[in-house]
């Protein structure tokens, strides 16, 4: 199939057959489908696993701003999802270099109507920018998760969530009546690094999707911070002795934080 793209392109087979060339026909469906699988995953379980498991409830008992707490949470997951990315490029790369000589950069994506060709070290750089942009795309879809997981749900559902808002916004943005607005859906500007993959780089387009993306991950963020399940040590104790409880030890709506008042219960 590979071999068929390329000399129907009226480039030599022999000459693009390559180690880069495959590594990025290979990882191409993993970044579409299966990445998005993985960052949810790490997302989604950032809170909902630990207040199911009942580890945040020890953790909120300390004096941390809510803000502190999710920052770092989200910290080691972005730290995770680059992490991820760019273990995902060597791989692909290390493993194709065994069967596959050292050379040029084939690159074809329809649905993006991107065809390009690549040559020496301009080949290395490329592959390299893309699986750098990549990291935006991964970085936002575990905000999403990492979102829907400080609501008081499951952390299969946060997943679920987030991964049910991605395809959905590929389905309409792939439909042929939504073509028109494009850049209204969030998987446009995820998809960034395809970008990379042209001969000539239209940087404009990469500032704007960076901007909207960074948009996204704040809206994220701030959401997090004011969601019902997260309310420090130092918040409950202060808000439960000025309605009148002693011991100033209560729980949110949520049950996140353990109660303790004449009786200790959860």
């Amino acid at each position: 199939m590979l071999v068929n793209d390329i000399e129907n392109f009226g480039f030599p087979a022999d000459h693009f057959i390559t180690n880069l060339t495959v590594a990025s026909f290979l990882l191409v469906p993993i970044v579409y489908f299966l990445l998005p699988l993985y960052v949810s995953l790490v997302g989604g379980d950032m809170v909902a696993k630990e207040a199911e498991d009942g580890t945040l409830r020890m953790i909120l008992c300390r004096p941390f701003s809510r803000l502190r707490l999710l920052l770092l949470k989200w910290l080691a997951a972005a730290i995770f999802s680059l992490i991820l990315v760019l273990s995902l490029g060597l791989f692909s790369a290390s493993l194709a270099s065994v069967f596959f000589p050292s050379g040029g950069l084939f690159v074809v994506l329809p649905l993006d109507r991107i065809m390009s060709t690549f040559d020496g070290i301009q080949a290395w750089e490329r592959f390299a920018s893309v699986h750098l942009f990549m990291t935006f795309e991964a970085v936002t879809l575990m905000s999403l998760a990492f979102m829907f997981s400080c609501f008081n749900i499951k952390p299969a559902a946060a997943t679920i969530l987030a991964i049910s808002v991605f395809f959905i916004s590929m389905i309409l943005h792939d439909m042929p009546y939504f073509r028109d607005m494009k850049e209204w859906f969030m998987v446009h500007h995820l998809y960034v690094w395809t970008h990379l993959f042209r001969q000539n780089i239209p940087w404009w387009r990469i500032g704007e999707s960076l901007s909207i993306l960074a948009g996204y991950n704040l809206t994220f963020l701030i959401q997090d911070c004011y969601l019902p399940p997260f309310q420090t040590f130092r918040e409950v104790r202060t808000s439960q002795k000025s309605a009148g409880n002693p011991f100033g030890w209560q729980g949110n709506s949520s049950g996140l934080v353990f109660v303790m008042t004449d009786k200790t219960r959860y």
